[in-house]
């Protein structure tokens, strides 16, 4: 028997060692690398086994099947995108306009929106060869759409229950949280009670509440407030999602937002932020248009209305004027029109004078309904202040989220945060205007958003961890992508690795998908 233990011990040791010296299948070396915990950078070289990071330290005479020189290069985790619209993945599962920009993880579902039926959708999603990893919220907007259609009212109790359930089954399929869109239909039309109840589902699974608030121009203050007290009453860690201050007259109003972040903060809630960084948002054209004036679906017959017309008008005419609109139709600006492709990438200063229209406000009124009416349009307002979306930036508490939607070259005119949002921070912010330490900006984009997640095996670099890398250069790192010329991808990231697999090769895409569907509940 002690001749067994004796033989045991020296096969496990011997199998020990050879795990440490066999090669490795990449070894990344002399690059500085910025583990993502937001410490200063260090010097050393990373092997990569399989998926998962194996060793860092000195690999000099390590044997590997491919060896990459980083000499400076910033070696990162792979940027966590806290904010995405992956609603075109089946069509472009390699989500090549994420992973050229660093990106190996985004988050979806945002806004209220998102699969449904949940836990199907993340199944049919795991046959395909995905480009990222990909992670989920349940959509508040989608469920209560399911359960109560565009009414505008309370649920009843047994609506409530349904409500509750659909939440709790995308929970359990692997949901990381809920999402609300508090601005669009239907969630616009739910009390805060409401939000409160289904938020509490979320968080007895484990999971966060992000929130587009109810408003972001006027009534700003508000909405943060509201979701303070949503993560106070559910007991949910919160996200104030693409965080900014719309419209003129609320210029400078993150001042105020981000010190009752601190209050609430110091109250002992768990209150965050992600953001992109771009003064100009992008929705849809309905945004200028009265909620109410959209309830149950029936705006093209409440415009036949003159009186309601007139009434709706005046809705749209206020919001141009004081919200996204930003009190100039030059602002306003068109991404996707599907019934008027010569719109896209145009103005409503440039529809109304191609329509012979004089370029006022009310004849922008006229305009926004008439898109409706012809099924709406992707729309940027330019209508955020510069010195607001450095300090949302600058904020410890704040993640980055590109809200960008997946992108491919000749697809309408999408807005540039697509291709360009973490090179943006990096190239622009961090090296250009020295904004914050580059190790600050890395870890806002990596660790912090893992920890958020509750992923505690991405985000850093750290042995045992999945090697989702990106490396680039921190003197030409920039992005490429305009408001005039949208489809270009970033320069200065000549390496991505996802799951231990080489997605950018020496600046060049590889079409291949080793990226994973995280779920909650099995990572």
């Amino acid at each position: 028997m002690k001749k067994l233990l004796i033989l045991l011990l020296t096969v496990s040791i011997l199998g020990c060692t050879t795990n440490k010296t066999a090669p490795y299948d990449v070894v990344i070396l002399n690059g500085t690398v910025y583990d993502g915990t937001g410490s200063e950078p260090f010097t050393a070289d990373i092997g990569i086994r399989g998926e998962r990071i194996a060793t860092i330290g000195d690999l000099d005479d390590a044997q590997a099947t491919r060896v990459i020189d980083a000499k400076g290069l910033a070696v990162s985790p792979g940027f966590i995108d806290m904010h995405t619209h992956l609603g075109p993945i089946m069509r472009m599962p390699l989500a090549e306009s994420h992973v050229r920009q660093g990106c190996t993880t985004a988050l979806g579902g945002p806004d209220g929106g998102g699969p449904w039926p949940f836990g199907e959708y993340l199944d049919s999603l795991e046959t395909f060869d995905l480009g990222i990893n990909v992670a989920y919220l349940v959509g508040h907007n989608t469920v209560r759409r399911r359960v109560m259609g565009m009414e505008d009212r309370k649920p009843t109790g047994q609506e409530m229950d349904t409500m509750k359930s659909f939440i709790g089954q995308a929970m359990e399929a692997g949901a990381f949280g809920i999402s609300t869109g508090l601005k669009y239909l239907p969630g616009t039309f739910s009390e805060l009670d409401e939000v409160i109840e289904l938020s509490k589902v979320a968080s007895g699974a484990g999971g966060i509440y992000t929130s587009h608030l109810r408003e972001e121009g006027l009534g700003l203050l508000e909405a943060v407030e509201e979701a303070i007290i949503i993560s106070r009453e559910a007991q949910i860690p919160v996200v104030l999602t693409h965080h900014k201050a719309i419209g003129v007259k609320m210029w400078g109003a993150s001042s105020k937002t981000l010190s009752m972040v601190d209050s609430a903060r110091l109250a002992g809630l768990d209150i965050m932020m992600d953001q992109y960084p771009y003064a100009a948002s992008h929705t849809g054209i309905s945004v200028l248009i009265p909620s109410w004036a959209m309830e149950g679906n029936k705006f093209s017959e409440r415009v036949e209305d003159p009186v309601l017309k007139d009434s709706i008008k005046s809705g749209i005419i206020f919001n141009i004027l004081n919200d996204r609109g930003g009190n100039d139709l030059n602002r306003i600006q068109f991404s996707r029109v599907s019934w008027k492709k010569e719109l896209e990438g145009k103005t409503m200063k440039d529809w109304a004078e191609m329509e012979g229209l004089e370029p006022t406000v009310e004849n922008g009124a006229e305009l926004v309904i008439k898109a409706q009416l012809n099924g709406g349009t992707g729309t940027i307002y330019h209508a955020m202040d510069e010195a607001d979306v450095e300090n949302i930036m600058k904020h410890p508490m704040t993640m980055t989220g590109s809200d960008g939607r997946l992108s491919q070259p000749g697809e309408g005119h999408p807005h540039p945060r697509a291709y360009g949002t973490f090179p943006r921070i990096l190239g622009h912010y961090v090296r250009d205007k020295q904004l914050m330490p580059l190790e600050t900006a890395i870890h806002k984009m990596t660790g912090l958003s893992a920890q958020r997640l509750g992923i505690d095996d991405r985000g850093f670099l750290k042995e045992g961890n999945y090697a989702d890398i990106t490396l680039f250069d921190p003197e030409t790192i920039i992005d490429k992508a305009s408001f005039t010329e949208p489809h270009q991808y970033p320069d200065g990231i000549p390496y991505v690795i996802v799951n231990g697999t080489l997605a950018v090769d020496e600046g060049n895409f590889q079409g291949v998908g080793y990226g994973k569907v995280l779920r909650k509940t099995k990572q």
